[in-house]
């Protein structure tokens, strides 16, 4: 009986391993080049794993291609003073409504309209991190299926010339970062920027960028 009985009973399970944590090599990734070369003054790539740095590279390229459609935005609207020509809302408000200032054109949208141009956002994101295999478990960081290069034009470039692009893509990406949060200093510090005191005067006294909705 004692020996059925026994059956029954879980086996004492073995200490849990300690989990040892690799570093990954960030020395060794695209994005590398001079006459900076290797740039972590934080030490941020040696506090992770392979997966980790994944993640890393992943919203680095988002971010930098985020960055990259402002900086021509906040040219074009912020510099230029060009706007769509475009109704922006039903009741016949236009886009020249919102004024030549990117910052303040944001608080003049319709809590509506910003709440739609975030959740299109989310839409996105949620679509892009639910495919696999995803950046951190062996897919491509920065790849989104549904937005990839739909021309095909990738395909045809040899592994020299698609390493050559996306280093291209990441230092882009990386001046556009700097280059928008010029932008926003000198829209919302006067003379923070003296290159662009021209263009933005250092005015903006709304929200932005902290507080998207005034709250």
């Amino acid at each position: 009986m004692l020996a059925s009985v026994s059956a029954f009973v879980p086996a004492a399970s073995p200490a849990r391993r300690q989990q040892i944590v690799v570093n990954a090599d960030a020395t060794k990734m695209d994005g590398i080049s001079p006459p900076i070369g290797f740039f972590d003054p934080l030490g941020f790539s040696k506090a992770v794993n392979d997966e980790g740095l994944a993640w890393l590279r992943h919203a680095e390229l988002k971010h930098g291609r985020v960055a990259m459609a402002a900086f021509v935005g906040w040219l074009t609207t912020g510099g230029l003073g060009l706007t769509l020509p475009y109704d922006l809302t039903l009741s016949g408000m236009k886009f020249s409504d919102l004024g030549t200032s990117p910052l303040a054109a944001w608080d003049s949208i319709p809590d509506d309209g910003k709440w739609q141009i975030i959740g299109a956002i989310g839409a996105i994101e949620s679509i892009a991190e639910a495919q696999k295999p995803h950046p951190m478990r062996g897919g491509v960081p920065g790849k989104i299926d549904f937005l990839w290069d739909p021309a095909g034009t990738m395909d045809s470039l040899s592994a020299d010339q698609l390493k050559t692009k996306r280093l291209s893509e990441l230092n882009n990406g990386r001046l556009a970062m700097i280059g928008t949060m010029g932008f926003v200093a000198a829209s919302t510090v006067p003379g923070s920027v003296p290159a662009l005191a021209v263009a933005f005067k250092g005015d903006y006294v709304g929200g932005l960028p902290f507080a998207p909705f005034n709250l």
